[in-house]
């Protein structure tokens, strides 16, 4: 399939749809009802063509997509997947000609902004539309602090706790070299951060640093991401492009989620390290580059070598230097002034009233074992900041971390309540995180051992909150598919 551009939609002013279809006369229909609206049209009669023009950061951005649920290939779910990772604000509207609750909490759980059943007329189209630019910048997960919020540099970083300044005490030293370092931590702990401190602070500060993340690149694309391409090396290689590598020739090359690439592909990788040369795809010559890796993951490298899911020779070429950044439940001390630097920043990237935080709610984030890290941090104070309407922040603010339906009440089985707080302002927590050890409660009330469903619904929403609503890994850990698990979240009211 080959991606179309919409002659009348180049004439035409406004935002940039994107019809992701694979009948022509929907197409045609949606194309129509678009173009009139004012938007600029593009189409894709595919699910693989529409993750190459997203993934195309030379091209016009895309400001919304149409999307249809069921195409050959890679269907609308697997698309919504795909490109999710890489762009969480992107107004995505899901059309289907079969609706059902099922379908539709797939769709929402995936990060699909709207719905609809076709066909559709044409003020439901472009309501949908309008509706999903509007609010995408409060729907979903916020994206992360901007490259402009984030100060740069060893003496920058936020935080004095003893386990941050033992992980930086190593990393000052691998600055001062050329060795692969390796950066271990769970998501949103800042291991890209750290890569880019480290960069900062070595000979090669004043050259590209580049940051790849591994596990948002279709499996298709990788080798030509990475490794760039020549004119007509695949179907839509319309042009000569450059690689990662190339980019980062001279600097830094920041691999983020290394332990997703496709074993195929880490061959490559081995070589390109190795040697110091890369192959594009379709080339005929092999290409000099000089760079330094600094490689980043959330998995356990050394069991995925076990498992086979990982090459062992690649493993120890990356692993000369491992670094482990603390998650942020080791480093409680240092969350008053991580809020401090996040509310000043939110402050000043969407203009609005400087926050500050109450003691109570303060207590109350000091005490959290944020699953999901810095990251998590970052989104719930703006979240609150959004929803606040009072110079400072309060509990209340914090609807997702401390009201009475959270996700923590149910590790223990008991009912909900409000959080507790001591006469000194600390936060007794309403069940016991699961960093702590946290246990399922076997029996019911009458001492009889509880129904089945029920525990499985405490084991799905405990795992939910651990790993951070992440359908993908709460998927792998508990050795479900992610449609059942989609399915029994819905079935089990989950989804609020």
């Amino acid at each position: 399939m080959v991606l179309i551009r919409s002659d009348m939609g180049q004439t035409m002013a406004g935002k940039r749809v994107l019809i992701v279809e694979d009948e022509l006369t929907q197409i045609a229909l949606l194309e129509g009802v678009t173009s009139r609206a004012g938007y600029q049209v593009e189409k894709a009669m595919s699910g693989d063509v529409a993750v190459a023009r997203l993934s195309d950061t030379s091209a016009p951005p895309i400001d919304v997509v149409l999307l249809d649920l069921v195409m050959p290939g890679m269907n609308g779910i697997e698309v919504l997947e795909t490109i999710r990772p890489k762009l969480p604000n992107l107004p995505v509207v899901m059309l289907t000609a079969h609706s059902s609750i099922t379908t539709v909490v797939d769709a929402m759980r995936a990060g699909a902004n709207d719905f609809i059943v076709k066909p559709a007329s044409a003020e439901r189209i472009r309501t949908a539309l309008e509706a999903a630019i509007e609010t995408s910048s409060l729907v979903g997960e916020i994206a992360p602090v901007s490259d402009t919020m984030i100060s740069v540099g060893f003496d920058n970083l936020i935080g004095d706790s003893p386990a941050l300044k033992r992980a930086t005490v190593l990393a000052h030293k691998a600055a001062a070299a050329s060795i692969p370092v390796l950066i271990e931590g769970e998501s949103g702990v800042g291991k890209e951060v750290f890569a880019r401190a480290i960069h900062d602070a070595s000979d090669r500060t004043d050259k590209p640093f580049v940051a790849v993340n591994c596990g948002a690149i279709p499996e298709n694309l990788v080798e030509s991401i990475l490794f760039g391409h020549e004119k007509g090396a695949f179907t839509g290689a319309t042009e000569k492009r450059q690689g990662k590598f190339q980019e980062a020739h001279g600097g830094t090359l920041f691999l983020d989620e290394v332990g997703e690439l496709p074993l195929d592909i880490q061959v490559k990788l081995l070589r390109a390290i190795q040697e110091k040369e890369i192959d594009p795809v379709g080339g005929k010559q092999s290409i000099h580059v000089d760079i330094r890796i600094v490689s980043a993951t959330n998995r356990n490298l050394a069991v995925l070598v076990g498992t086979g899911g990982f090459r062992e020779d690649l493993f120890y070429r990356l692993n000369v230097y491992p670094i482990v950044l603390p998650p942020l439940r080791e480093r409680k001390s240092d969350i008053p002034a991580l809020a401090e630097f996040f509310l000043s920043q939110i402050s000043h990237m969407e203009d609005l009233p400087r926050r500050t935080i109450s003691g109570a709610a303060l207590a109350a984030c000091a005490n959290y074992h944020w699953p999901g890290n810095i990251r998590q941090l970052q989104n719930t104070l703006f979240r609150a900041v959004i929803l606040s309407e009072q110079d400072t922040l309060q509990l209340q603010d914090f609807p997702t971390l401390f009201d009475q339906g959270s996700t923590g009440s149910l590790l223990q089985g008991g009912t909900s309540g409000q959080m507790p707080v001591e006469p000194n302002g600390q936060i007794q927590p309403a069940f016991v995180p699961d960093h702590t050890g946290a246990t399922l409660q076997l029996k019911n009330g009458d001492g009889h051992i509880r129904k089945l469903d029920d525990m499985e619904a405490d084991i799905i929403a405990a795992a939910l909150n651990r790993y951070d609503g992440k359908m993908a890994e709460v998927a792998r850990r508990l050795g479900m598919g992610r449609s059942t698990l989609y399915r029994k979240v819905a079935e089990y009211g989950l989804d609020t």
